[in-house]
């Protein structure tokens, strides 16, 4: 008998080849099938006689084969199975294209249900390629049927088979990590219910209900993960600093801190206080001076004896910080070093033995600071910028390098509070919600490709006032796999410099060059020898350039509005006028109503909700490099209110049993869950 361990290969239909395709979907044994949810489903429920089937509709129809199937070649690659079906009400002309096994498969006299999409004319009823079973059956049609994601070698027809072969195997053998109690309290069915229901609904109610439960047990175990991880910081201690008077910090500024800012730096010094390790995230708006937060933060650690580290995620974003920072930090008797990949090799030792010494108090750098081979004499205070570019063993590996060094990261995605704390797991959320006087407003347009002449003669005209401007594509070079009207960063920006710009000097940079290449290009650009850099989305965390005052984003509906929010804030950074300027041609209504949003508001938390109302979570989600555990079937944006009352439900029963003696596989499941996304819970 399988159980929930069986490898899936010992399952009808599987077998070694497809097994192994199945193991790219993470499956491999028979609890992972079932445990493999549908991403949609197909509502097969409909039956249509012939006379009432209406062009473009998706019906079932049980009609008889009024003759034997037919077969013609029309050309090498192409042979048509024709037949006839009819029922009492009229005839329907049915084409297989390349399937010449349905001729054998079809005979004539026999009923059997097609479903497919109804098209030809009022008179003449034609389907193309339709499913078939013998009438009566209700394998295939006649039901609500799950949609799987796919890759090469598995059928939808092969996976359907193997799950339900699964579930009639296994379903009653799935552990529960809901306790009773809760499944009572909160309404919901059994595991195994959920499961079968999950993926072969009987109907809308019994489907709602199934992802009910799988929902609220996915949110409840997550809730309860993140409950211990916050335990397990709140139990670490360190000496608390002595002194959190940086007074002289804030003398020393060329200008005032925002009310937001200080009230930032307040909740940081507070952390410095309480005797543990600071995690805190600094959520910040494009421009809004997350930069001098964490300065002030270093300042503090500084004059507590300890050093700092921030690590930054581009050699050139990590070289800016150094040149803006190290000249106001070393005033304060601050001792600075940059630290990176590129370096010559006679530095890089003078910095490490400035670390590792002592003699450094602050390190700025990039991935680099997490080497082997670097040692720090006293590290008290990791900062990283851009929080969502470095994954959680990174942060770790940075905070193993002291003694439970606090931890401070930035990012200038704005995330809506409540979800940044699911996202950000253990750490606390700051939000610095106030633009710092003077910060220019962006002025942005939304327009067609019809007006790129009069975008390019805008452009020309700031140039011509001493100006620079960004044009950014969605992908490098030209793909024949992917629609023409997208602009490519390579060969968009030699049809500028030849053709459109002559006169000007025109850059591209792109990811896939080396970043040594990419940094030049870069560089060029913020010293003013390029008028116009043409850009993949490498840039949307990337240099100050004061001097650009012009955006240009084409084919800007397949970009997120975060994303092109985070690409318009690379304007407006000095004292001139700055544009974004929208390039768009799709015409559906949701583009549209997305694109209005950002010429309508500048905020970017506004536009982060927006977002993920009209988008769900992808930007946020897509690459998990927050170290939070992977959701299957629960969707933030939507379950708000089951994650309350998930919460609420986790808290009361580690109120009750803080360390689930009593619910051994609740807590197995919540290890493994935080396992999966390389945490540990112990």
């Amino acid at each position: 008998m399988p159980d929930l361990t069986t490898d899936v290969r010992y399952i009808k239909g599987v077998g070694e080849q497809r097994a192994k395709s199945l193991l790219k979907l993470n499956i491999r044994t028979l609890q992972d099938l079932i445990s493999y949810f549908p991403r949609s489903y197909d509502d097969r429920r409909s039956f249509q006689k012939i006379k009432d089937l209406q062009p473009g509709e998706t019906a079932c129809v049980e009609a008889m084969a009024a003759s034997s199937p037919t077969i013609s070649r029309i050309r090498k690659g192409l042979e048509l199975v024709k037949l006839r079906a009819v029922d009492e009400t009229g005839a329907l002309d049915i084409t297989f294209f390349n399937q010449v096994y349905m001729k054998d498969n079809l005979h004539a006299g026999e009923s059997y249900t097609f479903y497919g999409k109804a098209e030809g004319t009022h008179r003449r009823k034609t389907m193309a390629n339709p499913l078939v079973e013998r009438e009566g059956s209700r394998v295939l049609t006649g039901r609500i049927m799950p949609v799987y994601p796919l890759t090469a070698g598995i059928s939808q027809g092969m996976l359907v088979k193997a799950v339900e072969q699964g579930l009639d195997a296994c379903r009653d053998l799935l552990p529960d990590p809901l306790p009773e109690e809760v499944r009572q309290v909160h309404h919901l069915c059994s595991i195994g219910y959920a499961y079968k229901q999950i993926h072969f609904p009987d109907d809308e109610e019994q489907l709602a209900g199934a992802r009910r439960r799988l929902v609220f047990e996915e949110l409840f175990l997550l809730a309860i993960g993140l409950k211990k991880l916050r335990n397990r910081r709140d139990v670490l201690t360190c000496l608390p600093y002595a002194s959190t008077d940086i007074s002289a910090f804030y003398a020393c500024l060329p200008f005032p801190l925002t009310g937001a800012q200080r009230r930032v730096t307040g909740e940081i010094l507070s952390d410095f206080a309480a005797g543990r390790p600071m995690n805190r995230l600094v959520q910040g708006d494009v421009g809004s001076g997350k930069t001098m937060v964490a300065a002030a933060a270093i300042v503090c650690a500084v004059r507590n004896g300890k050093q700092a580290a921030l690590m930054a995620p581009t050699e050139i974003l990590a070289e800016q910080h150094y040149r803006s920072l190290a000249p106001l930090l070393e005033k304060l008797g601050v001792t600075c070093s940059l630290l990176t990949g590129g370096m010559p090799a006679k530095a890089r030792r003078t910095a490490l033995a400035g670390l590792s010494s002592g003699m450094t108090n602050l390190v700025i750098g990039t991935h680099a600071l997490i080497s082997a081979d670097v040692e720090y004499a006293a590290l008290g205070l990791v900062v990283t910028d851009e929080q969502h570019r470095f994954g959680v063993n990174q942060r770790a590996a940075l905070s193993a390098k002291g003694e439970r060094p606090h931890l401070l990261v930035m990012s200038a995605t704005p995330i809506p509070r409540t979800l940044a704390l699911m996202i950000y797991g253990d750490l606390d959320v700051s939000v610095i919600d106030e633009l710092p006087p003077g910060r220019q407003k962006i002025d942005t347009f939304v327009v067609t490709g019809a007006y790129r002449q009069r975008v390019y003669n805008f452009l020309r005209k700031e140039i011509a006032a001493g100006r620079q401007a960004y044009i950014i594509c969605s992908m490098v070079e030209e793909n024949n796999a992917i629609p023409d009207d997208r602009k490519a960063a390579l060969e968009y920006a030699q049809m500028l410099q030849t053709q459109v710009f002559p006169d000007l000097q025109v850059a591209c940079v792109h990811g896939r060059m080396k970043p040594r290449e990419k940094d030049k290009v870069m560089s060029a650009f913020a010293a003013g020898e390029t008028h116009i850099l043409v850009s993949t989305t490498v840039v949307e965390v990337g240099v100050d350039v004061p001097n650009a005052t012009v955006m240009v984003i084409e084919d800007a509906d397949r970009f997120g509005l975060s994303q092109l929010h985070q690409l318009r804030g690379r304007v407006g950074r000095g004292q001139y006028k700055s544009f974004c300027i929208l390039i768009s041609d799709n015409r559906s209504e949701e583009s549209r109503a997305r694109l209005r949003v950002m010429a309508q508001t500048g905020d970017g938390f506004k536009i982060a909700e927006e977002d993920l109302r009209l988008r769900g979570p992808g930007d946020f989600f897509g690459q998990r490099q927050h170290g939070l555990p992977a959701l299957k079937v629960a969707d933030l944006t939507c379950d708000m209110a089951l994650l309350h009352e998930a919460q609420q439900a986790a808290e009361e029963l580690l109120r009750k049993d803080p360390e689930l003696n009593a619910y051994p596989e609740t807590a197995r499941r919540v290890r493994r869950m935080f396992e999966l996304s390389g945490d540990t819970l112990n």
